[in-house]
This record gives C-alpha cells, sequence and structure tokens, in this order.
C-alpha cells in the first residue's frame, strides 16, 4: 500500500464507504486550539516552512520539538535562532527515524493535503519540498486565514486567560463575514489555578483591575470572574477549559477561602491542604459560574509539567518537557467535587480528558453517575489527548466511550495544536472513527447499513459539536 494512500487507516469495504461518502467533507468545529487570535487578525503570509511549521521563538510545535531532541538535534536547531534552512533539514532527517509515530503520517499528510506534496520527506528531498512549500507559503492561500478557511473550519475556539482584553477578538468579530468562520475565545483560568507560583500576587491585580471589582475576598474573585464570563460570551465565548495536573478535594468553607486568598495575595506560601482547598473551592465556583452561562466546562487532568528545570529556565513552559501524569485517584478526588456540585444542582456541561489513559474507564463510569437534566451526552470523556493522539489512542477512546456510554452523542476531534497546519488531524480523527464503525458493522455488531452509520460518523465529526456548544445559537 502506498503512504498515505486514499484508504489508509480503513480496512473494509464499510470503512472506506463511512468515510469518503459521509465523514470525509463534513466541515471543522475546532473547539479547543492554541492558535494565536493575533496571527489570525494581522493574516501575515510565513516566509518559510520552518516557521510556520517548527517554532517562532519558542512559541511552536513542542511535539516535533521532542523528536528532534531524540535524534540529537541541537535546540539552536529546534527553538533557537539557528538557519531556518538547517532546521527544515533536521527535522527532514528527524522524520526518516519516525516511522510509527503519529508525526512521520501527520507531516505527509499535512504536505499532501497543503501544498499537494506527494513526495517522502527525507534529507534527499528536503530541497525540493523546502523549495515547493515556500513558493505557495507566499501566496494569499497560504495565509491563515484562509488556511482555515480552505481547510473547511466554520470555527475556531482558542485559548484564553480571563484577564485577557480579548483585543484581537473584538476585531476578528467584524470580519467574521469576510473570513468565512468564527473565532471565539476559550477561557483558560491557569494563573488563577496556580495559586504557588510568585506571579500569583501580581495577577490578582491584573484581573482586578480588567474587570472593575478590588479582589480582597473569595467572594469578589468570584464576582470578577463573573465579568469575565459576561465579557467572554459578548465575543462568542461558550466554553472554558480547566488544566489540573493533580487534584485532591478539600471541602472548605467560604470564610477558610478567604484567608488562604488573603495569605496567597500577601506573597505566603501555602501548606498542602490550603493549596488543595483553594483550588477545590475555585472549581467550585468555575463549575456554579459554567452552569450559570450554559458554558461546557473542559477538564485536563494527570499531567506532568516542566519536568526539566534547566530547559524550564531557559525555554519557559510548553516546550516538550512534559510527561504523563501518574496520580492514582484522581478520578476519585474528580468524584468528590462532582457529588458535591451535582447535591447543589449546578453541574454543567463537562468534557473530561486524561493524559493517563488508565483514567479513560473511570471517567466514562463516572460521568454516567453525573448524566441528566434532560441534555442529550452533558458529560463526555474527550478526544484522546496530547501523547494518546495516535491512531490506536483514538481508538481506545471511541472504545471505552461506546462500551460506557453512547458514542453517537461524542462531540469528536479538535487539533490542541498551535499551527495552522494541523487540520488534517481532523480527517485523521475520521478515518478511525469510520474504520471503528466499520468493523462493528463488519463483525455483525451494529446495523450492515450505511445511511444510518453515514449519519453517526457525520454526527461525530462535525453536527453533534453544533448542537452541543450552541457557538451559532
Amino acid at each position: 500500500m502506498k503512504l498515505l494512500d486514499e484508504d489508509f487507516l480503513l480496512d473494509g469495504d464499510m470503512a472506506k464507504k463511512l468515510f469518503h461518502e459521509y465523514a470525509e467533507n463534513m466541515p471543522i468545529i475546532d473547539y479547543h486550539c492554541h492558535l494565536n487570535p493575533e496571527a489570525i487578525y494581522r493574516n501575515k503570509n510565513y516566509p518559510n516552512i520552518s516557521r510556520i511549521w517548527l517554532n517562532e521563538g519558542t512559541f511552536g510545535d513542542h511535539y516535533k520539538w521532542r523528536l528532534m531532541r531524540a535524534n540529537g538535534v541541537d535546540e539552536e536547531l529546534i527553538t533557537g535562532d539557528g538557519d531556518e534552512y538547517e532546521k527544515f533539514l533536521a527535522w527532514a532527517d528527524t522524520i526518516e527515524h519516525a516511522y510509527g509515530n503519529p508525526l512521520y503520517e501527520w507531516t505527509h499528510l499535512e504536505l499532501k493535503r497543503f501544498f499537494g506534496i506527494e513526495e517522502v520527506l527525507t534529507v534527499e528531498s528536503a530541497p525540493r519540498i523546502w523549495e515547493k512549500a515556500n513558493r505557495l507559503l507566499a501566496t494569499d492561500d497560504f495565509k491563515p486565514r484562509n488556511l482555515i478557511k480552505n481547510a473547511h473550519v466554520k470555527l475556531v475556539a482558542t485559548t484564553d486567560d480571563p484577564a485577557s482584553d480579548l483585543r484581537f477578538h473584538k476585531l476578528l468579530k467584524s470580519d467574521e463575514e469576510e473570513n468565512g468562520f468564527k473565532t471565539v475565545p476559550a477561557m483558560r483560568p491557569d494563573k488563577l489555578i496556580q495559586v504557588e507560583k510568585h506571579e500569583f500576587v501580581d495577577y490578582l491585580k491584573e484581573l482586578s483591575e480588567i474587570s472593575g471589582v478590588k479582589i480582597d475576598s473569595f467572594s469578589s474573585l468570584t464576582n470578577a470572574l463573573h465579568k469575565r464570563f459576561e465579557f467572554f460570551e459578548t465575543l462568542g465565548g461558550r466554553l472554558s477549559d480547566h488544566s489540573l495536573l493533580t487534584y485532591h478535594f478539600v471541602d472548605i468553607t467560604e470564610e477558610k477561602a478567604d484567608l488562604i486568598l488573603a495569605k496567597a495575595a500577601a506573597g505566603e506560601s501555602l501548606t498542602e491542604t490550603e493549596h488543595d482547598g483553594y483550588i477545590t473551592v475555585l472549581m467550585e465556583a468555575l463549575m456554579r459560574l459554567n452552569y450559570e452561562f450554559g458554558w461546557v466546562m473542559q477538564f485536563h487532568v494527570n499531567s506532568i509539567r516542566d519536568l526539566n528545570p534547566k530547559m524550564y529556565d531557559k525555554l519557559g513552559p510548553d516546550t516538550g518537557y512534559d510527561a504523563v501524569g501518574t496520580q492514582p485517584d484522581i478520578v476519585n478526588e474528580l468524584q468528590k467535587l462532582l457529588t458535591k456540585m451535582s447535591a447543589e444542582g449546578v453541574t454543567p456541561k463537562i468534557i473530561f480528558y486524561s493524559l493517563n489513559s488508565n483514567d479513560w474507564m473511570e471517567l466514562a463510569t463516572l460521568m454516567q453517575a453525573f448524566q441528566g437534566d434532560g441534555t442529550k451526552q452533558r458529560l463526555q470523556l474527550g478526544a484522546a489527548w496530547w501523547f494518546n493522539d495516535t491512531a490506536e489512542g483514538m481508538d481506545d477512546q471511541l472504545r471505552v466511550f461506546s462500551q460506557q456510554s453512547l458514542l453517537p452523542n461524542f462531540v469528536g476531534m479538535l487539533t490542541d495544536s498551535r499551527s495552522f497546519l494541523s487540520y488534517p488531524r481532523h480527517e485523521y480523527f475520521r478515518r478511525i472513527l469510520s474504520n471503528f464503525f466499520g468493523h462493528l458493522s463488519d463483525q455483525g455488531r451494529v446495523p450492515d447499513d450505511l445511511q444510518v452509520l453515514g449519519k453517526v460518523v457525520q454526527d461525530i465529526s462535525y453536527n453533534n459539536a453544533y448542537k452541543y456548544f450552541g457557538f451559532f445559537d
């Protein structure tokens, strides 16, 4: 079989028909990514493929960076200011050693879909690919807005701090009709969660200033967040995202929360119990706000960040020094949070992601205990995330979701990416999705009905996300 031929990842006739006749041409709602809204607004051509593919300073694709380091590439040619053609050659050499890694397939899929390049990327072919790709990158079709539009994307939800003025979202909102897609903010309050960092004191002042609420108690912090929810919603915000590397439920009173917040605002260190109590009461407040506004709340849990202190000091976060988390009881701790909020009747729509696939069965069964209120699939097991973002990982996530809940209600794939060239990841997922249902049909486990199964894969590819998030209401 030729590399990435029209039927790659598709094993049987039903799988092939489901993908080619139903899933392949569905639009995309990219409801979680890390694209820079300023880059979308400025809409400038990238000067070469290294800049759009590998890095602009320490902003770029840390998936690729990890592989390049494993291949012995010097940091100057990864995140540094080395020659950009040499960086591309280093990536080509890395790819030659990446058989079986999803980046091998994604790299060639992006070359094929965006640039029409069928040639396999090697050190030998790199000069030809560099020349053709860079020639195309200089054209209007390769400006960021057209890359999004031409990938059939209808909505991009970026990741934004509550204290952001969302300046570029405001500017993009007026261009929606011309662009042919929406760009909306998704709130990610990492800096409020990272209470142990010394920057927390200054961040509270920043949030106070932009919200117009003096934060001197936990209730005033909640009020400031309420103001930001209101503001984000004016620009199309419909979801929030919460990174919990670890989590321990500690139930505290608001009076205790006031004391902990005052201590943190004074720059004092918190005890482990105080830290966990603050995170718990903050999550409770955020769940109430998501419920009040009718938003979708995303939990990304059980990861380990910034394992290499030396490189963190040099490059900062999100540069490829992370790993799968190993907190064995994290789902049980989340259960305590959900139990309390369910008793209050304020559980919002939630999507759970864990970087540790050992958590998936627990999360899938946990969410089933809190479904209800008349909302279809109110709680969801999120797409295979990050290190699980592989053919086998996606298949495993689909299997767990289908066996423990209702997979035809799933909101499907997202890019979780910083690159404008990542949209073929949706195609990759749709092929695996089509193959999953094709196998079930071939085994006589679901109806051998192309039209019925075709609707299911179309719903998971696009329709469910359209209805679930309410971006277009």
